[in-house]
This record gives structure tokens, C-alpha cells and sequence, in this order.
């Protein structure tokens, strides 16, 4: 059962012929050599290091049996339920039946409840299998949390109160195309200042190559990569993505795509359009992907695989790479709230990972955009799969570039912001004291269902860890207000997918740190010559080295302060940057960034650990 199906959160009982999803997840043969396969291969020193294997030698060693896999199938399919994906891996099943069918199968009863303000779906009771089925069956996922998988990025005007629900301020504060550009002039900060600089337009991928050591900032490195493909998953698919990005690209000075550089793995039809916030809800995320990582690697191949749903279509979507070998970096910008879904679904999920990091292929997970999601689930807790212990979860900063796309500073992301307000007389005063209410930070922290891994014993604070995971595991740029520019042609229709226009737009999340991240991978495979793989292990390593060119990210010593309008509702705001709720970023590893921020010379020292 997931954690939040409990009967205060019962609101009704749905329909019987209302179609629920549902994922079966077979038990691996030895899961517990699964694990240390792939630890050792994925662990500088290890005799083993780099001996990763092929999807057949994966199969043949760790998967289920093909046996097992077609029984499970041939069951699911007596009950009267429809199959709609098998990765050839044979791990797990996909498949919809209706809440009778589902109540009969497995000895439940499906209830509606409240939660995340969504009515979902869920068993009353762990659920049951027959005998000669249960032994072959690791978990059983039955509920429809997991489609409330949301992307982690944070789009233009998306943080906006309501209209009306604050009076407008009349104050204008034109974005900036590099750190205090522009300032505007505000009631005192904390400091004492009564000007501030403005919210940023959005980096260019120019100033993301001079931030991270891949360019000058000035002409576009265009061979960054090159060699590499890099496979991102989201939900659904833009139909217009690879026109946006080489109209992006050729407004931006970045190489075009081509048939050869530019590939999809789309599925045949979409499912739970509704829960999963619509195509048109992926599509803004799906955009920032494909641009952030063509911006960090231009030279590096692209492969966008589309989940059915935000559900197990993207287990289906990873697998297909995996079960493949489509790609060596996999950059996936979504998550769940917490750790808020069952435990059985948590083991499936790992043993995917698991898969993924005996393959030799790295994992790239957004760390979430709620900081310690407390807000949301009334307790702490990381976001999975970020958490889980063979994935690299990415964390966010704030980051200043001066006018010469120079690095001037980064903080943790968190931003913290008071509204300004219009007094009688006229002037302007804050709505309450400063640094106001938390909108948004980094994901992160300790998880409550996976042990700590061998890597991080040696720099992850012990007072931290309390033996635990503890995520993200480094950082990039992720702050909206100090975030990069996109393009794309929107969705006007989820139905008929008609779009608009071309158009840009500033955009933010922990969405957008982890495509970084995927790029500047990509970008150190392909100038050392190496296949990084599952990263964590060497990411440690590299990091407790000497000279390691990583950026180590603390609070900032004074409040750093910026001032933004939302024209749309004449509000207007100053936050205070780097206040994450109960994260703290400090000297060292920390639970907002990890190791610290990243770098092209960092990520080849990662590499280098080959």
C-alpha cells in the first residue's frame, strides 16, 4: 500500500469500470549479487571497474527467467486486464484493468483518495497473489501515485499568486542579462540596501558553456560531446521539437540537429492524460531538456524516449534504452513527492537502476523543487527516484555571471520572497518582515528507505546520514530567477497537439540542473575517452581528491537579495536567495548540492578515476 492511502484520506469508492494502471515487478533470481555487481563495476579501484556488460549478458545473468516473465503475463491476461508493456528485460509487467477486475485479481478493495489535492486511486490493503504466482513477484503497484509524477522545472509566470489576491504595485523590474545589470529600487533589505538587482532574462547557452569551463562565453563550443548520445525521458512529446530546437539553435549559435543527431522513441498512444497534467504540461520540460543538454554538449547525439504516461510508460520509455544500449547518460527531469510511494514499488525501481549501472549507463535525476517536501507530505524527505542509492540526483544553486559571462558566485537554491505592498502615502513598504515565505528550493535530504551507500561514507557528515542515503549528489544551475532561456512552439490543444508560435521564455528547476549535468558528462566522456557509468562512486572519489575542480557551495555570508514583477498580476517581490526550508547548504557535503557545483574539469576528473 502507498503511504498516504489510510482511511482519513478516503473520500469515496470510484467506479467499478474505472480503468487504473497497474505495474508488477518480478523478482531478480539474485538481487543481492545484482548489487554488488553492479557497486564493483561501477567503483574506482575495483578489479572489476568497467567491465560492464550487455543488455544479453545482463539478461542472462541477473533478469528473471523468460518463464517466469510469460506466466506473469498469461495470468495478468486471465483476469481479463490488458498487457501494455514488457521490457524485453522481462522485468516487470505494465498493464490496465478496470477496479473490478483489479479488486478481483488481487483481493482488494480500490478507494478513492485525497491526496497532493488530487483524488487518486488506491488499494485498501497490501494486495494479494495466487501461488504459483507469488513467488515470482517482488512488488505489486496497484495505486495511481505514481501518476502524479510531476516534471521539476519551474516555468515563467508559473509561481504568480493568483490575480487579486495581491494589490498590484506599480514598479517595473526589467530582467537582466547578467547579474546586477540592472537594479531597481526598493524599501531596505536586511542589509540596508534600498536597491536591488533585477530577476535575470534567462542564461544563454553561451553563458552556460563559460560557466561550466566548455567555452568562452562569447563563441559557442560546437564540438562539446561529440561522439556521446544522451537519452532524456519525459511523458508524452512535443510534435514540434526538433523544429524549436534548430530554431533555437541558429538564434543561439548552436549547430543544428539533424536526422542523424536528433532521434524520438515515441510511444503509440498516451494514457491518463488528465493525471499526468496534459502533453502540454511535459512539453515546457521536454523543451528545456533537449536545449539544455544540446547546449552543454552541442557535438553529442540526442535521444528523446516518451513515456505513455508520467506512470510506467516511463519505466517502459528507460528500459527501451536500457534492454538497447541506446545511450551511456540517461537525463531524467521528474520525480515523485517524497518517497510517497509503496515500498514494493521502491525495490522495483532500484532493481531498474541496477540494471542501468551494470550496463555501464549513468542515471541523471532532478532532486525536486520543494526543498525538504514537508510543505507537501507533513513530514521531510527526499524525492525518488533521486534517493535511490544507483541513480545521481542533482541538485540546484543560484548562480551570478558578471558582464563578461564571468563566474562571480552561486548560492544553494532556495528562494524565500516578501511581497511589496503600496502604503497610503505612496511609498512602498514589504507586505511583512523579510526574508518572507519559501517558494521553492533544491529537493534533498535523508531517506527513510534506503541504506547508505559506500560512497558517501567517507564525506557525507555521519550526523547527517544517520546511515542513510542522503541526496543530491552534486549540483548545476536550477534557480528560475537566475535561469535559462528556452524556446518552443506551445501546445495550444492537448488533443488535436496544435501548437503556437515560436516563442522564448525563462524557465528554472531542478529540471534544468540535471540536463546540465548530462551534457557536461557527456562532454568529459568524449574528451578523456571514457564511459563514466553509474557516477556516484567516482564522483566521491573525485571529490575528496586533491584539486578537486568542483565548486564548493555555502549559505552566503549577507543576504543576497533580488527584485521581480509578475505584469500579468502587478505583483512585484524581493527574495532572499539561498534559504532552502530546512536544507542548509555548508562547507563540504551538503543536502542541497551535494559535493558541490558542477564544472567541465570536475566532470573529466570524474572520468579520470578510469
Amino acid at each position: 500500500m502507498p503511504s498516504w492511502a489510510g482511511s482519513r484520506a478516503k473520500t469515496g469508492i470510484p467506479l467499478t469500470n474505472t480503468t487504473v494502471e497497474g505495474e508488477i515487478y518480478l523478482q531478480l533470481p539474485d538481487e543481492a549479487g545484482a548489487q554488488r555487481f553492479a557497486t564493483a563495476v561501477s567503483t574506482p579501484g575495483n578489479p572489476a571497474y568497467g567491465q560492464y556488460l550487455s543488455p544479453a549478458q545482463w539478461k542472462a545473468q541477473f533478469a528473471p527467467s523468460q518463464a517466469a516473465t510469460d506466466q506473469l503475463v498469461a495470468w495478468v491476461k486471465a483476469q481479463g486486464m490488458v498487457v501494455t508493456g514488457v521490457p524485453a528485460s522481462g522485468m516487470y509487467v505494465v498493464f490496465r484493468g478496470t477496479v473490478a477486475q483489479i479488486n478481483a485479481a488481487f483481493q482488494v478493495a480500490e478507494q478513492t483518495y485525497s491526496f497532493q489535492n488530487s483524488s487518486v486511486i488506491g488499494p485498501d490493503r497490501a494486495p494479494t497473489l495466487p501461488g504459483d504466482i507469488a513467488p515470482l513477484v517482488s512488488g505489486v503497484s496497484i495505486d495511481q501515485g505514481r501518476l502524479l509524477t510531476r516534471p521539476d522545472s519551474v516555468r515563467e509566470g508559473s509561481d504568480a499568486q493568483p490575480s487579486g489576491q495581491v494589490a498590484p504595485v506599480p514598479l517595473s523590474t526589467p530582467c537582466s542579462s547578467y547579474w546586477d545589470q540592472k537594479e531597481v529600487t526598493v524599501p531596505p533589505t536586511q542589509t540596508g540596501a534600498t536597491s536591488v538587482p533585477t530577476v535575470l532574462c534567462g542564461y544563454t547557452p553561451a553563458q552556460m558553456q563559460a560557466t561550466y569551463g566548455i567555452g568562452d562565453g562569447t563563441t559557442v563550443n560546437a564540438t562539446a560531446g561529440s561522439g556521446q548520445t544522451v537519452a532524456i525521458i519525459d511523458a508524452f512529446a512535443s510534435p514540434t521539437m526538433f523544429q524549436d530546437a534548430n530554431q533555437y539553435s541558429s538564434l543561439h549559435g548552436l549547430p543544428a540537429l539533424t536526422s542523424s543527431t536528433y532521434s524520438e522513441n515515441l510511444p503509440s498512444v498516451y494514457y491518463d492524460q488528465a493525471l499526468c497534467a496534459q502533453p502540454s504540461g511535459w512539453q515546457g520540460e521536454e523543451a528545456l531538456d533537449v536545449e539544455a543538454v544540446h547546449s552543454t554538449a552541442p557535438g553529442a547525439s540526442i535521444l528523446y524516449a516518451a513515456g505513455s504516461n508520467c506512470g510506467g510508460g516511463l519505466d517502459i520509455a528507460m528500459s527501451k534504452i536500457l534492454d538497447g544500449k541506446l545511450a551511456t547518460i540517461v537525463s531524467n527531469s521528474y520525480g515523485n513527492v517524497g518517497e510517497a510511494v509503496s515500498a514494493d514499488a521502491l525495490r522495483g525501481e532500484q532493481d531498474i537502476h541496477l540494471q542501468a549501472a551494470s550496463e555501464g549507463i549513468g542515471l541523471y535525476f532532478s532532486s525536486g523543487d520543494s526543498g525538504d517536501e514537508k510543505a507537501n507530505l507533513g513530514y521531510t524527505s527526499p524525492d525518488f527516484p533521486a534517493s535511490s542509492p544507483f541513480v545521481t540526483a542533482v541538485g540546484g544553486t543560484s548562480l551570478a555571471l558578471g558582464a563578461s559571462n564571468n563566474y562571480l558566485f552561486e548560492t544553494s537554491w532556495g528562494t524565500t520572497r516578501q511581497r511589496l505592498v503600496a502604503q497610503p502615502n505612496g511609498t512602498l513598504a514589504y507586505g511583512g518582515s523579510l526574508p518572507g515565505s519559501f517558494v521553492y528550493g533544491a529537493g534533498g535530504g535523508t531517506s527513510a528507505a534506503f541504506a547508505q551507500p559506500a560512497y558517501q561514507a567517507a564525506l557525507v557528515p555521519a550526523g547527517l546520514a544517520n546511515g542513510k542515503r542522503v541526496s543530491p549528489d552534486v549540483a548545476a544551475l536550477a534557480d528560475p530567477w537566475t535561469g535559462f532561456r528556452i524556446g518552443l512552439s506551445a501546445i495550444t490543444n492537448d488533443h488535436s497537439l496544435n501548437t503556437g508560435a515560436y516563442a522564448e521564455e525563462r524557465i528554472g528547476g531542478t529540471s534544468l540542473a540535471c540536463p546540465l549535468t548530462a551534457g557536461l558528462m557527456a562532454s568529459a566522456q568524449a574528451a578523456t575517452g571514457k564511459q563514466i557509468g553509474f557516477a556516484n562512486p567516482a564522483v566521491y572519489a573525485a571529490a575528496a581528491a586533491p584539486g578537486a575542480a568542483m565548486r564548493d557551495v555555502a549559505s552566503p555570508s549577507t543576504p543576497v537579495n533580488m527584485a521581480r514583477a509578475y505584469p500579468a498580476t502587478g505583483q512585484t517581490y524581493v527574495a532572499t536567495l539561498g534559504l532552502d526550508s530546512s536544507l542548509v547548504s555548508t562547507p563540504g557535503y551538503d543536502d542541497t548540492t551535494g559535493v558541490g557545483s558542477m564544472t567541465e574539469t570536475f566532470a573529466q576528473q570524474v572520468a579520470a578515476q578510469h
